[in-house]
């Protein structure tokens, strides 16, 4: 499979203003109409980004942030389990940010994130990021009330379009500093979500995964949605752009994230270090000490 043409119909274009209802389809799955044929390239695709990383990880000069950003159960958890299972632990770090703590909230909202951005050679993985400050900050107007800002900041009327140039700045010094930045929207339906949901009530195996909190937010569904296009809208660039991936089938969705990233490890093409002359012969030394040995 050509995973370059695969993930071209996921990428929000820079600029433009997009609707999920009308050009995003959760239950998409392009020609794959079986979950076999997914799972034979994404086997391929788990193949191939475990020989990138380990290049990436050996030539320790550039580094890879994932951002993966979603309604509850839209399959984040299981996206980061499928898709990294054949990477080195050693080169993989997998971050979730939940509700900030009374430390981060005397910090700007980029703090907690940067501090744990994936030194060069590895790959970060942010299980929702700095993003929930332009979603769920802008859906529950008390979370920014809570935030330690000077009173006139946070009443500011364009406090939204200036968190958006915030981001997109600091996702541009990213780049130019060596960490690609890929960035994931699993969208889900209402009634898919729903559906998973009543899944996670019934098997007592899930229960631990659910919360009467996740249910009450679906009354936010449509604030969500206005918010989530907003982002998409305003923080796809040529840089960092968002990829919008159809969540509704969990089989296709990690099949798309799997693709879109080794597009991205192609267009890096990391190599192993050029071994020096000097150290060629330090190994041939070394060789022939072992060799010799009885």
């Amino acid at each position: 499979m050509n995973f370059e043409t695969f993930v071209r119909p996921f990428i929000v274009p820079p600029g433009k203003k997009i609707s999920l209802k009308k050009d995003h389809d959760p239950g998409y799955t392009g020609k794959f109409v079986t979950k076999k044929d997914a799972l034979q390239i994404l086997q391929r695709g788990v193949q191939l980004l475990a020989e990138y990383q380990d290049k990436l990880y050996a030539q320790s000069t550039q580094a890879l942030l994932v951002i993966l950003q979603a309604m509850d159960a839209a399959g984040k958890d299981g996206t980061i389990k499928h898709v990294m299972s054949g990477l080195n632990p050693q080169g993989c770090e997998v971050y979730s940010f939940k509700a900030p703590s009374a430390e981060e909230l005397d910090h700007d909202y980029l703090w907690r994130n940067f501090k744990v951005l994936p030194e060069r050679g590895r790959i970060g993985i942010f299980n929702r990021s700095y993003y929930e400050e332009v979603l769920i900050a802008r859906v529950h107007p008390e979370i920014l009330e809570r935030q330690q800002l000077p009173p006139e900041l946070k009443r500011q009327k364009d406090i939204w379009k200036r968190r958006f140039g915030e981001i997109n700045n600091f996702e541009r010094y990213l780049v130019d500093n060596g960490i690609s930045v890929m960035k994931f929207f699993l969208n889900v339906s209402k009634d898919e979500q729903k559906t998973r949901f009543l899944e996670r009530i019934e098997q007592s195996e899930k229960n631990w995964k659910f919360s009467a909190a996740d249910a009450k937010e679906r009354a936010f569904w449509e604030d969500y949605m206005t918010a989530y296009e907003g982002m998409l809208s305003h923080t796809s660039t040529e840089w960092a752009p968002w990829h919008v991936i159809p969540a509704d089938n969990k089989w296709f969705t990690r099949l798309a994230v799997a693709a879109v990233i080794v597009a991205k490890m192609k267009e890096l093409d990391p190599q192993y270090p050029t071994v020096t002359e000097e150290h060629e012969q330090e190994l041939l030394e070394a060789k022939r000490m072992l060799e010799e040995e009885k």
